[in-house]
């Protein structure tokens, strides 16, 4: 394994100093067969530290990838497959999928002396890695359908647009596998090499279709195209690799925990190019957050009694939560000038004594909507000092909906109207 990386490392570090990519790779044929994910993770990690820039390695990446089209294991297994259900009948393909349904997830697209996580887990409904491979299949799918647009000059402008969500597909992965494989699991090369692909890819993007959305005429330009051009060959690189190298090694090395953890948090983001998918069953519904004893753990997070005093009242806002008996219960305490001075004797007193008489009727009909549901929230402005001041009141309520109680919320405007006037 120790030889076997060492010369991946080597045909890596050629690449890098600009020797011919198909004279590495006839050197490369010679001593492999096959490559599995890991091995190319280690090779271009050891590359990394050894010395190399970061940013070298994330430059030539693509060629790098080049190197193994056709040689990983998991590719091998694809075509294998591909190759296998090519040659079936119609009928036999229906009924080996009927059959299949039946069958427990790890018999299935077996292969003799290949790891298949990855083929066992894709086939999961709803399991993170099924989501990210079939995102994948659509992300290749819409570069196709860029290339056409582009060859055609036929609805380019909102092709493209379509195009660019390949950015939320990339942003779950910086969120949800870059960072435990990095940590977690000490794979730092591919987190370091492809992420910031990723970014170069969205940001190169982002820049084109905003050139092109302010003048048309950008299109037909050489450079725009041939800028494009670039932009799309290394989006269809980055689903081979994620494909044949990250989803893989992800497979291979994340527990199960881990994978239920990435399926709860990815319910925060949007699907890419793909219909919603069914949430996995057997992943876990709440956060498990471990904290000491002696902290305040809640669904997304943990801190002592004074860090969350001391964030609270780091929050530039004047905040009171009124609890579901109209009992004033909290207010922060930060440095700011206040507006609304509060004692501390008014905790543990109904609201409505705190207020004078003909104002109290006004906290009544606020609570009184917030409480029954007829409004979520409700802002006063005002002015006060010569400054407009925004009072919110929001109702507070579990994740049934059922209701705990109102926060107010008091917010200084004067920063925001001096910066919109000096813009």
């Amino acid at each position: 394994m120790a030889d076997r990386t060492e010369l991946l490392k080597d045909y890596v570090k050629r690449l890098s100093e600009g020797e011919d990519l198909e004279t590495v790779r006839a050197d490369f044929v010679k001593n492999f067969s096959d490559v599995d994910a890991a091995e190319i993770a280690k090779a271009e990690q050891t590359l990394i530290e050894s010395g190399t820039p970061i940013s070298d390695v994330q430059r030539l990446c693509d060629v790098h990838s080049a190197l193994f089209h056709g040689a990983t294991r998991q590719e091998q297994i694809d075509n294998a497959e591909k190759a296998v259900q090519e040659s079936l009948s119609r009928e036999q393909q229906e009924a080996i999928e009927h059959l299949n349904k039946g069958k427990a997830a790890d018999t299935l697209h077996r292969t003799d002396g290949a790891d298949d996580t990855f083929e066992k887990l894709r086939q999961i409904e709803g399991h993170p890695l099924q989501i990210f491979y079939l995102e994948n299949q659509a992300v290749e799918k819409q570069l196709k359908e860029m290339r056409k647009a582009l060859s055609e000059k036929k609805d380019v402008l909102k092709t493209f647009d379509k195009t660019r969500q390949i950015a939320v597909h990339y942003a779950k992965k910086g969120d949800l596998l870059y960072p435990v494989l990095k940590k977690d699991y000490g794979f730092s090369g591919p987190s370091d090499v492809m992420w910031g692909v990723d970014d170069e890819i969205r940001d190169e993007m982002k820049t084109l279709y905003s050139e092109a959305e302010k003048n048309a005429d950008r299109m037909e330009e050489e450079a725009w195209q041939s800028r494009m051009d670039k932009v799309l060959t290394r989006a269809e690189e980055m689903v081979y690799k994620e494909n044949n190298i990250l989803l893989p090694l992800c497979a291979k090395n994340f527990s199960e925990e881990v994978w239920k953890g990435i399926a709860r948090d990815m319910k925060d983001y949007e699907f890419c190019l793909i219909e919603p998918v069914p949430e996995w069953k057997d992943a876990a519904v709440e956060a498990r957050i471990n904290g000491n004893t002696d902290e305040i753990v809640l669904p997304s997070g943990h801190f002592s009694k004074e860090q969350l005093n001391a964030m609270l009242d780091t929050i530039p806002l004047e905040i009171t939560f009124i609890d579901d008996d109209d009992i004033n219960r909290y207010f922060n305490q930060n440095e700011g000038t206040k507006l609304f001075k509060r004692p501390l004797a008014a905790l543990d007193r109904e609201v409505y004594t705190c207020h004078p008489p003909k104002v109290e009727p006004m906290v009544r009909m606020v609570i009184s909507e917030l409480k029954s549901g007829e409004k979520d929230s409700i802002d006063i402005w005002n002015e006060r000092g010569g400054e407009p001041v925004l009072i919110r009141y929001m109702a507070v309520r579990d994740k049934d909906g059922k209701y705990q109680g109102t926060m107010e919320v008091v917010q200084h405007m004067g920063f925001a109207r001096d910066y919109f006037s000096q813009r």
